[in-house]
């Protein structure tokens, strides 16, 4: 019979090594640089559970600007399963975050009849692509439509951009990808003003891309083609909303697959829904 008294702390950059362990068990795509991303900004939430001081479970939640708190990094040892651990690690960051305008997280289909009890409602769905060796494909700049690379120079607009569409501001996190992964990152611009972008990072298991911010379909495959040909032979994921059917045909008839739906969720209310026509892919279920 397992000990089931947890306690739990806020979590430092020493926990990173527990926390690798925790997400590499599950065959999650997190770095080292992604637990330090979350944990260093004091404006974050990061909770640590330990059992005889062994690490069991870790909750996480980025600040954005003081409007929408995004939960992520729910993980359990599986040897603590079923012990009210998740419960114990919810209810104590759920806490912490009440004077947040609004709360949001993307589930799993199974996390998401747990969030369900605490309040949380459907907003959408995502779907997560994943190719396992991408090759140089896919589809050629038109209409002289060339992306260029993001430079720091752009955050700014590049923020405000990200800003309008997602429905609060990000700027640590742009700021973050950009300086961390620029050959990853790519703008369009229109009349001279940037109208869309893709970043992406570097993953344990796969590369991401993402976000996708463009004013149309076209636009998006053009800066997620730009993206892809940095990373012939790699393996990809991307999370992509399901309402953009045509994106996800192009990407499955270039060789990527299903591998599970997210169900983005908020609580309280949905203060900050952005601007979804013009969201292709987003972050990753961590970030937003």
């Amino acid at each position: 019979m397992k000990k089931t008294s947890a306690s739990l702390r806020s979590m430092q950059l020493s926990d990173i090594e527990n926390a690798m362990n925790l997400s590499n068990a599950e065959g999650w795509n997190q770095t080292e640089k992604d637990w330090k991303l979350l944990i260093e900004n004091p404006q974050n939430t990061c909770l640590i559970a330990k059992i005889d001081n062994k690490a069991i479970g870790t909750t996480t939640a980025i600040n954005y600007s003081n409007e929408v708190a995004w939960i992520g990094m729910v993980l359990v040892d599986k040897e603590y399963r079923g012990l009210g651990i998740s419960k114990l690690l919810l209810e104590n960051i759920l806490k912490k975050l009440e004077s947040c305008k609004s709360i949001k997280l993307d589930a799993t289909p199974a996390g998401q009849q747990v969030y369900k009890k605490f309040g949380f409602k459907d907003e959408y769905i995502i779907t997560r692509m994943t190719n396992s060796s991408i090759k140089s494909l896919l589809i050629n700049e038109i209409e002289n439509i060339i992306p260029e690379p993001i430079q720091s120079k752009n955050i700014n607009e590049i923020t405000a951009l990200d800003e309008f569409v997602f429905g609060a501001n990000r700027m640590q996190l742009i700021e973050y990808l950009i300086k961390e992964y620029p050959y990853k990152a790519w703008l369009l611009k229109h009349e001279n003003k940037i109208t869309g972008f893709v970043l992406g990072r570097d993953g344990n298991i796969y590369h991401h891309v993402g976000p996708v911010i463009a004013s149309t379909i076209t636009d998006a495959k053009i800066l997620i083609s730009k993206a892809l040909r940095e990373l012939n032979n790699q393996r990809v994921v991307m999370d992509v909303l399901n309402d953009k059917q045509e994106l996800l045909n192009w990407l499955h008839s270039t060789g990527f697959t299903r591998q599970r739906e997210f169900v983005r969720m908020y609580k309280k209310e949905n203060l900050f829904p952005g601007m979804i026509d013009k969201l292709h892919l987003i972050c990753g279920p961590e970030f937003g």
